[in-house]
């Protein structure tokens, strides 16, 4: 696909990166030389000078033949302008970014309105994220497949689990609920087969069924209750949506703020948070405000240093979960080495969004893939497809087909049940269908074998 970028900050350059990485052809417009000469030096991308709002410079982009623009700079206003002069020029697809919450309550309306086929709020998106891990706490993170029917939850195997020493296809835990698809051992990632041995404090990847999730996860050794409570140190914008999504289900909300003025502001619209004046890296506040008896405890202030040292120091004494907020995109591995409980990073989150769209979008063009997650510092891919009436493959037993290596059939979604697939297991047309594979560039189904079939 030909696709507009319009912002080269830490989103822009990431979908420029991974974008001109699939094959599609990219060009970058910011008013920034430096940050547009570092992409076109880098990847295989057009860059141009300008404003995206400048009808000549969308012009010089080739907007007429483009089939999407990608409005992620720093300004909402910049960012809707853009797509609505894309949407004039040309039949074009258009995402915006919009982070000002005045615009939170009438953003359908806006996307409605202006025919923008998506808009997203990093804050927002990372507030969702938040949710779903406080209501899972022992998930390190989930990820979801056929419109929310399968999860992929992450989780540390737990002291005195009884997956501890037990190969995967001995385990009648893992034979009734779910299917281990990635097993992290260290710094070795691996897509397990029957023969795998779990180890203590491995990070185990298990495709399940939501309304399984609990039981699987108390059948693992893993705590099953959801927090009651929860401490958010620095209460920004993504903080803000984060409260008023807790409060609504019912989960007390203690904020620590050093801002008063934004205390001030917090307090007009939280009136059922607890909110505190204070700086959140004191330890004497933070024991004063209770932190031992605390379910849960996010570290969201503006600078990830703190966030990180806030997390190290509260690991121990929260009882369920401890969520780190991280802004920079960069220095993986040593994130990774803190060990840290689950991360959540804004931009991210909005990269893989859009990321998302653009994948299924291209679906529409020359591949079935539906839904594509590229996890483990994009080391592992987990894909879905759909089974089409055409394809090669429908009715043939797994153990009939040869798969190739590190790649593995993780589930099947089938008139509303998720199926886990054995060897006797086969595809009919319709079905929805997990893999996980540390292989890239799979495009369809056919791609999972060694001798590649025609669908």
């Amino acid at each position: 696909m030909q696709i507009i970028i319009v912002g080269c900050g830490k989103v822009g350059s990431a979908l420029a990166a991974k974008l001109s990485n699939e094959d599609h052809n990219i060009t970058v417009i910011d008013t920034n030389a430096e940050r547009v000469r570092h992409l076109t030096d880098l990847y295989d991308v057009m860059g141009i000078c300008g404003n995206g709002t400048d009808y000549q410079i969308l012009e010089r982009a080739d907007i007429q033949n483009t089939d999407l623009i990608i409005a992620v700079t720093y300004s909402d206003e910049v960012n809707l302008l853009c797509c609505v002069l894309a949407k004039r020029a040309s039949a074009c697809r258009t995402i915006a970014r919009v982070r000002n919450p005045i615009y939170s309550t009438g953003r359908d309306y806006i996307r409605r309105e202006l025919g923008l086929a998506m808009t997203i709020n990093p804050e927002h998106a990372a507030a969702r994220e938040i949710v779903h891990l406080l209501r899972f706490p022992t998930a390190m993170g989930i990820n979801s497949f056929s419109k929310g029917h399968i999860e992929m939850f992450r989780f540390r195997v737990p002291d005195q689990s009884p997956l501890i020493g037990c190969a995967v296809k001995d385990s009648k835990i893992l034979q009734k609920d779910g299917l281990i698809c990635i097993a992290e051992h260290g710094d070795k990632i691996v897509i397990p087969d029957g023969n795998y041995v779990i180890s203590k404090n491995d990070k185990l990847s298990v495709i399940l069924s939501p309304k399984n999730a609990m039981a699987f996860i108390s059948a693992v050794g893993l705590k099953t209750e959801t927090v009651k409570n929860t401490m958010i140190v620095g209460c920004g914008e993504m903080g803000y949506y984060l409260s008023k999504m807790l409060i609504n289900i019912g989960i007390q909300v203690k904020i620590i703020e050093r801002d008063r003025d934004r205390c001030e502001l917090l307090a007009e619209h939280l009136p059922k948070a607890q909110i505190i004046c204070g700086d959140g890296s004191d330890e004497d506040l933070l024991r004063e405000e209770g932190l031992d008896e605390m379910d849960s405890l996010v570290a969201c202030t503006g600078i990830d240093e703190e966030n990180i040292i806030l997390s190290l120091y509260a690991k121990n004494k929260i009882h369920t979960k401890v969520i780190t907020k991280m802004s920079r995109l960069e220095f993986n591995d040593v994130i990774r080495s803190l060990d840290l409980d689950s991360v959540i990073n804004p931009k991210a989150i909005t990269t893989e969004s859009i990321l998302q769209y653009v994948r299924a979008m291209a679906n529409s063009y020359d591949s079935n893939v539906e839904t594509l997650y590229k996890i483990m510092d994009d080391r592992v891919e987990a894909l879905e497809f759909v089974i089409h009436h055409n394809s090669a493959i429908t009715h043939l037993p797994f153990e009939e087909l040869k798969i190739k290596k590190n790649t593995i059939i993780a589930g099947i979604y089938r008139q509303n049940k998720l199926i886990i697939p054995d060897g006797q297991s086969y595809f009919i047309p319709g079905d929805s269908v997990i893999v996980v594979t540390t292989n890239t560039g799979f495009d369809n189904i056919g791609d999972i074998l060694e001798n590649k079939v025609a669908l």
